[in-house]
């Protein structure tokens, strides 16, 4: 008498793992690919280096033309060949914080940031690439064009008042901390950015933060401003590059902790809204 065996059930295949996972690694280099794919991170970073060197010649040929003809402006009464280098970082900043905001407010408007976060979906890894990749990008630049603004604008005010070199005391920190300085404008840029997902918003509170809320506080009384100018982002700033200092403003490291603080603040309002609201 035969028996009839009943077939082994197949075993359920294991599904399909994914050839890749996402790490923090590959986001950077995402990030990186995508910061250089467009055409407008070249200009505008070649404007921002552009406007260190230029605006930081034109001061230096300024002043010597002033010393050369016995009427120098009272602007320039003090200058030193690192004030005068550093004539256009307030120009600069302007156009890396500006790039900044596109980093990331471009995604938005382009819808582009959908497929970002679908790529990326625990949303944080993009925010903290974004920030790294185009803080290290505008320090560099900002770094290179100080450097450079200096060495050449040294050299044409030599044998004046202003003449300084590398080695004189409190010049190489102060073209290092200006340097920083851009590359954390950059970051609140790229922040500001993720915070308001709009390129015409992020521009107006950077542009009203640096430049326009320093204006309105010199309406204030006297004793006002000395209590609140130090502590803004832009004043902040300027102490961690200036050469000296007095009483009415911080001190480098002083002024680095307080415009780190600022910029902790907008990355901090990034990340919230990137993790509770949606897309």
């Amino acid at each position: 008498m035969s028996t009839l065996t009943a077939p082994a059930e197949a075993a359920p295949a294991a599904p399909a793992r994914p050839a890749y996972r996402v790490t923090g690694r590959r986001v950077l280099a995402s990030e990186w690919a995508k910061l250089w794919s467009l055409r407008s991170t070249w200009i505008t970073l070649g404007l921002g280096l552009l406007f260190l060197v230029a605006f930081g010649l034109i001061a230096a040929n300024h002043y010597k033309s002033g010393i050369g003809s016995g009427r120098q402006d009272r602007d320039f009464a003090t200058a030193t060949a690192v004030s005068l280098s550093l004539f256009g970082t307030n120009f600069a900043q302007l156009a890396l914080g500006v790039l900044g905001v596109l980093v990331t407010a471009g995604e938005y408007s382009t819808g582009m940031i959908r497929s970002t976060l679908t790529a990326v979906p625990r949303r944080l890894p993009v925010l903290w690439s974004k920030a790294t990749v185009f803080g290290l990008v505008a320090l560099a630049v900002g770094t290179l064009g100080v450097f450079v603004a200096f060495l050449f604008g040294s050299q044409i005010v030599s044998g004046t008042p202003a003449a300084m070199g590398l080695w004189h005391a409190g010049v190489v920190r102060s073209l290092l901390g200006a340097g920083l300085y851009l590359g954390l404008v950059g970051v609140i840029g790229t922040a500001l950015g993720a915070l308001l997902r709009s390129v015409a918003g992020g521009i107006s509170v950077l542009v009203a933060g640096l430049m326009l809320v320093p204006g309105l506080i010199s309406l204030l009384p006297s004793t006002w401003q000395d209590n609140i100018s130090p502590y803004l982002p832009s004043k902040a700033g300027e102490s961690m590059f200036a050469l000296t200092h007095d009483s009415t403003t911080l001190s480098p490291a002083a002024g680095l902790l307080v415009f780190l603080g600022w910029t902790v603040l907008a990355l901090a309002g990034a990340a919230y809204r990137l993790v509770r609201r949606d897309v």
